[in-house]
């Protein structure tokens, strides 16, 4: 999550760019399926690999990387599917996006070495989270909508599966790690989304999530409102804010972002709600990102000072796990 994205979720003011095969593709699909690369490669290997992990009966196709078939391929799809397949836009994301320190420290706090383990990366971008983790699982299934991404996430060594997160192909109860890194928000229902990962957790596996804005934390309000969405132009005219002008990086960035504005985002209550009747033992520790294990003893952070000003500005204390940018979620399903 990048807090120079927050703005109410917009479509691009053009149409698809002409020199976006990948979005031209799919638009011109009218049954909506995911397309197969023309030439078959080393790479079908991929689905050899993938075999045990599917349902029975799911339809996935080999090729550059392995493809389910998506029945519903929605905007908020779309423009993910362009901006994380963007060459020079995730080539500098996975250098630089979720690779601190404390995130690595705080992630094997709970889920200790990924040796041996199977792992299913939700939304797993250009391959972030294992290159910040290390260690050699098992199997590292990376699922994503993009396959600019799936490609380097597959150099990173994570097994590429293009699907949508809301109905992926894999077998109930395959992995010893679920994880969710910041991709939450990018999906149309969160809650939905949440409940088919789960669906893949073992007994006595871990779901966990990250990097998902808090909704309390970003609900401004009145002056701090009209400020925060005011930034964007003059992000734009200052040429600042994360994003190149070229492309319309910013544009397409704030397309993805479905969850990520005032009065939405991730909840406590969406999580209990979801999670505990699915058999899971949930614990939620908020934090403002740069923290490492000690957000197990409640350590929290502080947000930017632009964002404590917007805070103290919509009557929200700063202080607060309320405040608190994102919550770091650790659910274990329950033993039988």
């Amino acid at each position: 999550m990048n807090d120079a994205l927050l703005s109410d979720p917009c479509v691009p003011t053009r149409a698809e760019p002409l020199d976006s095969p990948i979005l031209r593709r799919d638009h011109e699909r009218s049954d909506s399926t995911v397309a197969v690369p023309a030439q078959a490669g080393p790479e079908d290997s991929y689905l050899e690999r993938l075999q045990p992990f599917l349902k029975p009966g799911a339809v996935v196709r080999g090729g550059a990387f392995p493809e389910a078939r998506i029945d519903a391929f929605t905007t908020g799809m779309r423009a993910n599917a362009h901006y994380f397949s963007h060459p020079k836009w995730m080539d500098d994301w996975l250098v630089s996006v979720h690779r601190y320190p404390e995130l690595r420290e705080r992630w094997l706090s709970v889920v200790g070495s990924l040796d041996d383990k199977v792992l299913v990366d939700v939304g797993c971008g250009p391959g972030n989270l294992l290159a910040a983790l290390g260690g050699n699982p098992k199997i590292a299934i990376g699922v994503d909508i993009a396959p600019g991404s799936l490609e380097r996430a597959a150099g990173v060594g994570y097994l590429p599966l293009r699907a949508d997160a809301h109905d992926m192909p894999l077998r109930s109860g395959i992995a010893d790690v679920v994880a969710i890194n910041g991709s939450l928000h990018h999906l149309d229902d969160m809650r939905r989304a949440l409940v088919e990962a789960s669906r893949l957790v073992r007994p006595g596996g871990l779901l966990i999530l990250d990097h998902d804005p808090q909704r309390s934390a970003w609900d401004f309000r009145g002056i701090a409102l009209l400020l925060w969405r005011l930034r964007l132009p003059i992000y734009r005219w200052l040429r600042r804010g994360g994003h190149t002008a070229a492309d319309d990086e910013q544009i397409w960035a704030l397309a993805t972002e479905l969850h990520h504005r005032p009065g939405d985002g991730l909840t406590r209550e969406l999580v209990h709600t979801t999670l505990r009747p699915l058999g899971f033992d949930i614990a939620i520790y908020p934090h403002s990102h740069y923290v490492g294990k000690e957000v197990l003893d409640g350590a929290m952070g502080r947000p930017p000072l632009k964002i404590r000003l917007a805070q103290r500005l919509s009557g929200i204390d700063p202080r607060s796990a309320e405040a608190a940018l994102s919550l770091f979620v650790v659910a274990r399903r329950r033993t039988l």
